[in-house]
């Protein structure tokens, strides 16, 4: 019922177009009850014997049959178009809230979820938000309209007899109650295990590559097979039960038929039924017994359908680690000024990766992070934009706990390139672009020579339109992580991050690149993440890293003639 409460929540914003659909049904049904009773008045009539008065009378019958008829055209279109589009309506919106929800989620949601599985969860769990307001729910009003109009029907004509017809019934509802404790988990694990599946195909997919290098196309069909093999396990032991359940609904509905049709004909041969009456009752037990099946029917798409609903559900009740804090208040364009005042931080509990990290860095200073891979260099530069919260201490923006500043106007402070490129599908020019999307043309190519990207791309046959493929496949990962340079160089945001921002580029490139980065070094705050020491000689304060703590702190040419790691470092890449 939570589940169930909380759906129909969601839809209240479509409450006219659903009881447009409402009505439609209810008419619909309406006409479905009357046309019976007109046909059995005409048998009774035929039975009676013809005469030019009965039989104007039939042809007036037929003619509001006829109409009934193509009235029913029209609820019928009410009914199902105005629930298709309230339907379809609230998938989209839903899509987007999912979609939303997980664009919002801190990156610590993401470490155990795979791409394929969230795919699943926006694109075919929201789906099944259709089945319901547009089939389920209508078909449910439509059949217990239907069961109750029937009934009464029924019970005027004969109570006896409609006693008669009413047997099966508690049978059917306590199996279709048993069915739907019984087949809710099976498709609840089925969706799982389909989003599971959707992972997997998207993980190899994402690294067809490595598996054609490395020859692995057997094992990675075995995974995919392994997943569908799971998949389809789910959903045959829900189809199962279903193989059971159905058969068994229909022979309790087809007992309760001859059940009528024998006392029906007792009481016709004792005179205690007319011709007319007979007539109408076998029609209106098949519209009796209809619902009663379809309803049962309906179970098998509830549970499937719920059991999406729980799933989307989940997502967008899920709570987020990284939200504006009470108070936060929006800020402009900021200065630069960064501090760390004690932080510690880890990814999993009792596993520090930073340690009682505590510096300052003044607005337009240069500054670099060294260290061995691990220390935690990567994890200080997430921190500073807010893609988590340290577990102890404090990270500042201009003197401002970052916790007390909106994230909204936090983020557009704050320019990362990372480690690993990311490049959407699309052109050079649109994703060098992509942080300020209303850029002009010569604002774009003044980027793109800053970041030594501009050459490489006008060699290209299609200049800034060239398109770069998938994750930027065209593209070499030198030329990659430029434009990734421009990009953040575009958006001229005060504080610029660059996570190993030359690690795939050539010696002569690097150099460039520092040349441009020597360029822009005063006119925002920038902090270079590095291995290669070679890049980080010009900064104004280096912070040696050692097992999340900062051990040395200094310019190049301070740390060089300290007997300490940044010392030992530059000796073991002079050697190499």
């Amino acid at each position: 019922m939570k589940t169930l409460w909380r759906i129909a929540k969601e839809a209240v914003r479509y409450k006219w177009w659903l009881l447009l659909a409402m009505l439609g049904t209810f008419l619909l049904t309406g006409v479905n009850l009357v046309a019976p009773r007109i046909m059995a008045n005409m048998t009774g009539l035929v039975a009676q014997g013809m005469t030019r008065e009965k039989f104007s009378t039939v042809i007036w019958m037929a003619g509001a049959l006829l109409a009934l008829f193509l009235v029913r055209i029209l609820f019928r279109f009410m009914s199902s178009y105005c629930s298709h589009r309230a339907a379809w309506k609230l998938v989209l919106e839903l899509r987007m809230k999912v979609y939303n929800a997980i664009q919002s989620f801190s990156m610590d949601y993401f470490h155990n979820k795979q791409t394929g599985e969230l795919l699943s969860r926006v694109m075919n769990d929201v789906a099944t938000f259709e089945l319901i307001y547009a089939h389920i729910t209508p078909d449910i009003i439509t059949n217990f309209v239907t069961l109750a109009g029937v009934t009464v029907i029924i019970f005027s004509i004969n109570p006896q007899l409609a006693l008669v017809t009413c047997i099966p019934i508690p049978f059917i509802l306590v199996s279709g109650w048993f069915f739907s404790k019984k087949v809710r988990p099976n498709f609840r694990k089925m969706q799982k295990s389909q989003g599971e599946l959707s992972a997997q195909l998207q993980d190899n997919f994402s690294g067809i590559q490595e598996i054609q290098a490395f020859s692995r196309q057997s094992s990675a069909s075995q995974k995919v097979l392994a997943k569908g093999e799971d998949f389809t396990h789910n959903m045959l032991r829900a189809l199962r039960l279903n193989a059971i359940f159905h058969p068994s609904v229909e022979f309790m509905t087809s007992l309760g038929s001859v059940i009528v049709v024998g006392f029906g004909g007792y009481y016709a041969f004792r005179n205690q039924l007319s011709v007319e009456d007979v007539v109408a009752f076998l029609l209106y037990l098949a519209l009796f017994y209809a619902p009663i099946t379809g309803l049962a029917q309906l179970l098998e798409s509830a549970q499937q359908s719920l059991a999406g609903a729980e799933r989307v559900i989940e997502i967008l009740d899920a709570p987020n680690s990284i939200t504006n804090c009470p108070g936060a208040k929006p800020i402009g364009k900021a200065e630069g000024g960064i501090s760390f005042e004690n932080v510690s931080f880890s990814y999993i509990k009792d596993v520090p990766v930073l340690e009682d990290v505590s510096f300052d860095v003044k607005p337009g200073q240069m500054v670099a992070l060294v260290g061995a891979t691990g220390v935690g260099k990567t994890t200080l530069s997430q921190l500073i934009a807010r893609f988590y919260d340290p577990v102890n201490g404090k990270v500042c923006l201009d003197g401002i706990s970052l916790k007390d500043i909106t994230i909204e106007t936090l983020r557009p402070n704050i320019s990362l390139v990372l480690q690993d490129t990311f490049l959407f599908n699309g052109t050079i020019g649109e994703n060098i672009a992509f942080a300020k999307p209303d850029a002009m043309f010569d604002e774009i190519e003044k980027a793109a020579k800053i970041a030594r990207i501009h050459d490489d791309i006008m060699l290209m046959p299609d200049g800034y339109e060239t398109q770069v493929g998938e994750r930027g496949v065209k593209l070499s990962g030198g030329q990659k992580q430029r434009i990734a340079i421009a990009r953040a160089v575009l958006c001229k945001a005060p504080v610029l991050i660059l996570d190993e921002a030359t690690a795939s580029v050539d010696v002569r490139t690097e150099a460039q690149i520092q040349q441009a980065i020597n360029e822009i070094a005063g006119t925002r705050t920038i902090v270079i993440i590095a291995h290669r020491l070679s890049t980080v000689r010009n900064a104004d304060v280096i912070f040696v890293f050692e097992k999340g703590r900062i051990v040395q702190s200094g310019s190049h040419t301070q740390l060089v003639e300290q007997d300490g790691l940044y010392q030992k470092l530059c000796q073991v890449q002079e050697r190499n």
